[in-house]
């Protein structure tokens, strides 16, 4: 239904010299953007009558008027006269790609990181060095040794080893450096997480026959097969669990017992009762949840101390291997 304009005020006539629509005839321009129809050529808003806005519109649209020259993008969903989506507007950004999810994501991360060039030289810029000393355990060099003391992870301690067999130099295999008899310091670790099953041991000390030493920055301590940590006896505290909820089982059953006929004052008591253990059963099974398990590891054990950094000593006493 076409609205009509019956008022109309002069005072809001919009002024517009003939430059302003660079050679736009006059007569196919809307009335409603001078505020009345124009008649011919420098008549600026001469009221003629009511002004029909849906013919006004038709006839802005039919003249291109209020399109041209527009630098902002359409509205999405909008599309030209011919049939060309609005997105297609020069004007408009152009959609970022969407990003790549689920298979076709992680195959294209893939793909990216093979092609990746190596930024790098192709020449090694580290140089050949000598051996510090001739008397030298390079890192790598395997110390055999076996347990002295044994260790329960259930409070922090040291642990002592003692070497089984000797230990010769990397360059030669002939000058001793490390003979049977030796002791390795070292400690443990005693936080052990759920499922844990191995022993964290860290070696901080040598101590040579004659009492002489030497430090080293707690290297982790292998088994034979060169496994970090020592693996022997492990209690989860399975029994200690189960009793816990048991008795919360109990506790919980009490709680949800009733009794019909009694008075306020004893179901009062009766609900602060049944709250109160059920908050204590649930705390005791919380207790037994946190307990960590236990990880036994008994004296004799075999272990291993893998030099991590090269360990420059003195020849045993003159000794090489026969």
């Amino acid at each position: 239904m076409a609205k009509e304009i019956s008022d109309f005020d002069p005072d809001l006539i919009i002024q517009f010299s003939p430059d302003h629509f660079h050679g736009f005839h006059y007569d196919n321009m809307p009335s409603f953007c001078v505020g009345a129809a124009a008649e011919s050529y420098g008549d600026y808003g001469t009221a003629k009558g009511p002004l029909n806005v849906d013919e006004d519109l038709a006839l802005a649209r039919e003249s291109g008027l209020l399109f041209e020259g527009r630098q902002a993008g359409p509205v999405s969903g909008s599309a030209s006269p011919d049939g060309a989506s609005a997105s297609s507007d020069p004007g408009a950004t152009a959609p970022l790609p969407a990003a790549s999810t689920g298979e076709g994501g992680v195959q294209d991360r893939k793909a990216a990181f093979v092609a990746t060039l190596d930024p790098r030289s192709d020449v090694n810029p580290h140089a050949v060095k000598p051996p510090p000393s001739p008397y030298t355990l390079m890192a790598g060099s395997v110390i055999v040794a076996s347990l002295i003391t044994g260790i329960n992870s259930d409070l922090p301690g040291l642990v002592t080893a003692q070497v089984t067999e000797n230990a010769y130099d990397s360059a030669t295999g002939r000058i001793l450096l490390v003979p049977q008899g030796a002791r390795l310091i070292g400690s443990y670790d005693s936080v052990v997480a759920f499922g844990q099953r191995r022993a964290l041991i860290v070696w901080q000390r040598i101590i040579l026959p004659d009492g002489s030493s030497l430090r080293i920055d707690n290297v982790p301590a292998t088994d034979a097969a060169g496994y970090a940590g020592l693996a022997d006896k492990v209690d989860f505290h399975t029994w200690a669990l189960l009793k816990g909820v048991a008795l919360a089982t109990l506790l919980g059953v009490g709680t949800e017992l009733t009794v019909t006929g009694e008075s306020d004052l004893v179901q009062a008591i009766r609900e602060s009762t049944q709250q109160n253990v059920a908050r204590a059963g649930d705390q005791i099974t919380r207790a037994n949840l946190d307990i960590q398990p236990t990880i036994r590891i008994r004296p004799g054990a075999p272990v291993r101390l893998v030099v991590h950094k090269d360990l420059v000593l003195a020849p045993w006493n003159g000794g090489e291997r026969p």
